[in-house]
């Protein structure tokens, strides 16, 4: 299939698709935008992170910073301390993120009303169906 007349399209079918999805897939989580936040502010440790994160579980919390580091987003540090102390923070390249993740969030501040009136008349047209 020729992609070539649309840049996000073919953005998105360049090289390796399924990697190119897992990835976007992976910075568009809602606990990526959240996580990376905070790290970008301060190292935290894992308590921390899961005080200041409403709504997330411990493993939701783990299976995301397990994610991210292995994306190379954040990095985690264990110091040689009794009890040991770990300590999360953003990399390079997880700071990167959030330039595009603010234009995002901008459009969807720009956005959200328009987009709750249509989902509302959506709903009401498929409960009287």
């Amino acid at each position: 299939m020729d992609y070539s007349a649309s840049p996000m399209l073919h953005i998105c079918n360049e090289g390796d698709p399924a990697l190119f999805r897992s990835i976007l897939d992976r910075v568009g989580s809602k606990w990526t935008v959240i996580v990376i936040g905070l790290l970008e502010q301060r190292p935290h440790r894992f308590t921390e992170l899961l005080n200041a994160i409403p709504g997330i579980s411990r493993r939701m919390l783990t299976i995301s910073l397990r994610t991210l580091e292995r994306d190379g987003l954040i990095e985690r540090e264990v110091f040689a301390e009794v009890p040991p102390r770990v300590e999360y923070r953003a990399t390079a390249l997880g700071i990167s993120l959030s330039e595009p993740v603010i234009a995002l969030a901008t459009w969807v501040a720009d956005h959200k009303a328009e987009i709750a009136a249509t989902r509302a008349t959506v709903d009401a047209a498929a409960d009287s169906e």
